[in-house]
């Protein structure tokens, strides 16, 4: 059976574009799903590791009683589909993996009410600004890098220094990964357009491209490359799937509050359009309880940091409270709109 990393790599090809999804191109969804959907119970549209949605979904079927069909997909993708459905979408639920998307579907108005309960399990920074939906699991961008290539001392304060002449050929980054937009979008939030602009303009000159996060930490733990930029559950799988003595890779984490650090969320929201709400506002709750957040916690899959309080996080993730993101809320971090304009501007699209 392939790896998860290598099955990953093998269809990056046959995947929805997620740049072409930011501008809104995705197809509506086939009248036969559609029909189909409802009579499972709760339709799904999830953008979040297929083994972790998963297990979720088939141990909250078990607990509740309530049937889940899922349709998974990358989350800009998705979100696009459900504007481009609008009234007709079969969703009830989307669980993405970044909160730009869900700040997208916020703003154009197509998302219910959380309950407050649920609200109230996960610190409120983490949740939407108009309670429209509920942070689950919180994730860091980090820095991968090949210690045989490059040594500690001499990784960058920022990662705005990835754009400098000196990195030239030492970094790979993947501009079309739906994880490399938010950093984007947080660079331009705080150091504004131009200096963005410049950024990833530099990067277009240092730069090996990759399709993926999958791609540049395997690359960065092959030796191909000194360091890439990826958010640190995908080291944490690599190194999962490989051990100690197949990792050649470690990560460093940004200090300082470099935008480099930046902490993103992973949520979920329930549609206006739901046919099943009440059943919607469960999967919404149970996600955010104990035992699935524990489930999660535990399942050497995700490597995300668990929001519930009282959970920890997989041991191999550096202390929640030891990190140093910058200061960005949700709300400022918004919906990545113009983020597909400043990668093709900057040549990486």
């Amino acid at each position: 059976m392939s790896s998860f990393f290598e099955s990953r790599l093998l269809n990056a090809t046959r995947r929805t574009s997620r740049i072409a999804a930011l501008t809104l191109a995705a197809a509506f969804a086939a009248p036969g799903l559609m029909s189909s959907a409802h009579a499972a119970g709760l339709t799904l549209y999830s953008a979040q590791h297929e083994q972790t949605v998963d297990s979720l979904t088939k141990d909250f079927e078990k607990e509740s009683g309530i049937k889940v069909q899922i349709r998974t997909g990358e989350g800009p993708a998705l979100a696009a589909q459900i504007v481009a459905e609008g009234s007709r979408s079969p969703a009830d639920v989307y669980f993405t993996e970044n909160s730009p998307e869900l700040m997208l579907l916020e703003e154009k108005g197509l998302l219910s009410k959380v309950d407050p309960a649920t609200l109230t399990a996960v610190p409120t920074r983490f949740n939407s600004p108009q309670g429209e939906w509920v942070g689950v699991l919180a994730r860091e961008n980090v820095l991968a890098y090949n210690p045989a290539l490059i040594q500690v001392g001499q990784l960058p304060a920022s990662l705005l220094d990835l754009a400098s002449p000196a990195w030239k050929g030492k970094v790979a980054i993947a501009p079309s990964d739906a994880d490399f937009l938010p950093v984007v979008s947080a660079m331009l939030v705080l150091k504004g357009h131009d200096v963005t602009l410049q950024w990833l303009k530099g990067l277009k000159d240092n730069a090996q491209v990759f399709d993926d996060d999958e791609g540049v930490v395997a690359a960065v733990n092959r030796r191909a490359v000194a360091v890439g930029v990826i958010n640190s559950y995908y080291w944490a799988r690599l190194h999962a799937e490989l051990g100690d003595k197949g990792t050649h890779s470690a990560i460093y984490h940004f200090a300082n509050g470099d935008v480099g650090g930046l902490i993103n969320v992973s949520g979920a929201a329930i549609l206006k359009t739901s046919k099943n709400p009440e059943a919607a506002q469960k999967f919404l709750a149970y996600l955010v309880s104990e035992r699935a957040q524990t489930l999660i916690a535990s399942n050497k899959v995700t490597f995300e940091y668990p929001l519930h309080a009282g959970v920890a996080p997989d041991p191999i993730l550096k202390p929640f409270d030891q990190l140093s993101p910058p200061a960005i809320d949700m709300q400022k971090l918004g919906d990545d709109s113009e983020v597909a304009k400043l990668l093709r501007q900057a040549g990486l699209l």
